[in-house]
């Protein structure tokens, strides 16, 4: 799980890190407002820790920007103001917990915990997904690249599909195995770059804007092609 960590004071922003770390969170860490703003849109992330009173932005600031560039990430709001009209207006603003100062790490990772795991209620079933120019259909079995057709052998269309299910993050050759070959062991073979290498030339003859990176020796990540805004 990849978590953002948002707190300007430095000795407890400090011992949030490890100890979300020793839990096996993989943390980025943000001191003030505009530079949570900046890697929370650059990045994904499975939750955002947010304490409300920053510098250069107010914590609310910021989750009201990133609500309206469409980012979904959870947020916990952290804050000392514990009065019902605070706690109303970070939730009003699009926050999904708010815990108030001081507070024990345990009910913090708790609370982290089941934000991450909490069902989303009310959506449709699932049947398309899609990354920058990319679209996959998987109701109809289509692939396009803004409108182009995108041919796609069996398994390709499946290693897309879990590819894109995954997006922005990082899957190893073992799940890979597991979820696309139906593998639960390491053939020793080659079949994962076979394919991976195929899909790549695919995309790229109709200019697909995203990339698959490789991670050598763990695995791949799908995402957007890199550019410097961020």
């Amino acid at each position: 799980m990849k978590l953002l960590l948002v707190e300007d004071d430095k000795q407890n922003r400090e011992f949030l890190y490890k100890a979300f770390s020793e839990l096996g969170y993989t943390v980025d860490t943000a001191q003030d407002g505009q530079q949570a703003l900046l890697i929370a849109t650059c990045e994904e992330h499975d939750v955002i820790v947010l304490d409300r009173m920053l510098p250069k932005l107010d914590g609310l600031q910021v989750l009201a920007a990133l609500r309206a560039t469409g980012k979904t990430t959870p947020v916990l709001i952290l804050s000392a103001l514990d009065k019902v009209d605070d706690r109303v207006a970070g939730l009003k603003a699009g926050g999904d917990d708010y815990l108030i100062k001081p507070f024990a790490f345990s009910e913090l990772a708790i609370r982290v915990e089941n934000i991450i795991k909490r069902p989303f209620h009310n959506q449709p079933p699932q049947t398309a997904l899609s990354l920058a120019n990319v679209n996959l259909d998987f109701r109809h079995h289509k692939a396009d690249v803004a409108g182009q057709t995108l041919n796609l052998q069996p398994k390709e269309f499946k290693l897309l599909h879990f590819l894109l299910d995954h997006k922005n993050k990082l899957v190893t050759r073992t799940l890979l195995f597991e979820s696309v070959w139906e593998y639960n062991f390491d053939p020793g073979t080659n079949v994962i770059d076979v394919h991976i290498a195929r899909l790549r030339k695919k995309l790229m003859l109709l200019n697909a804007k995203v990339q698959i990176e490789t991670i050598r020796g763990v695995g791949y990540r799908l995402q957007v092609e890199q550019n410097n805004d961020c």
